[in-house]
């Protein structure tokens, strides 16, 4: 159940190519809580905490698992963001882990629904898209405790589904944010490893591209 993007930027308030030319080496990070991935793995999580509560025996394995599924993709997005400043390798890596968080809860609200004889909705069906269609909305950046899913009064299966559809569109925006990162940290490698030969005096590192297209630095030490 993919969605499109929203339109609102998941990236600008994440890691960025810096301006070579003042020869800044970190690029912003943090302000994780204005990713649109974050809100939307957040939503799930919550979601999630009360999906449980209702209809999953506390003293289950299950039970544990999903909650700590979910709370693990908020996490690592978070992790991931304050990170960028020093290692784009340790940022690339937690995200993967979220997306991975994610995808084994995605498992396990397919499975209570087959498990169930519950029906899960087609990503073209009227109750999936009026998902997409609120989440879309202004409405879905609130940050106060409204239950504007109704997950604490939706029968089992609109919840596990609309679940379901909000897991979907974390997961394809931590992908888009996976391989923009990723094509990222290749051009920067790539453009700082021109600045090989540089005067110490010009306030530069000299770097090398190591065959992983990551970069190793020659002259001063930055943790990778």
């Amino acid at each position: 159940m993919n969605f499109r993007n929203s339109g609102k930027s998941d990236w600008s308030d994440s890691s960025e190519v810096s301006d070579q030319s003042k020869c800044k080496l970190i690029p912003k990070h943090g302000g994780y809580r204005k990713l649109r991935s974050f809100q939307a793995a957040q939503l799930v999580y919550d979601g999630t905490a009360i999906f449980c509560e209702r209809f999953v025996d506390k003293r289950s394995r299950t039970h544990d698992q999903m909650v700590q599924a979910a709370r693990s993709g908020v996490q690592n997005i978070a992790e991931g963001s304050m990170a960028s400043a020093t290692s784009k390798k340790t940022e690339l890596k937690l995200t993967g882990v979220a997306r991975a968080s994610l995808e084994e809860l995605l498992l396990d609200y397919q499975d209570f629904l087959r498990q169930h004889g519950l029906r899960q909705w087609d990503k073209n069906s009227p109750q999936a898209l009026a998902v997409r269609r609120k989440y879309m909305s202004d409405e879905s950046n609130r940050s106060d405790l409204s239950d504007l899913y109704s997950f604490r009064s939706a029968s089992p299966e609109i919840t596990a589904n609309t679940l379901i559809c909000l897991i979907n569109q974390a997961s394809f925006l931590l992908a888009g944010n996976w391989k923009l990162w990723r094509r990222t940290s290749l051009s920067m490698a790539g453009s700082l490893s021109g600045s090989t030969g540089r005067e110490a005096g010009q306030g530069c590192p000299t770097v090398r591209t190591t065959p992983t297209g990551l970069t190793a630095q020659t002259r001063i030490a930055v943790k990778a």
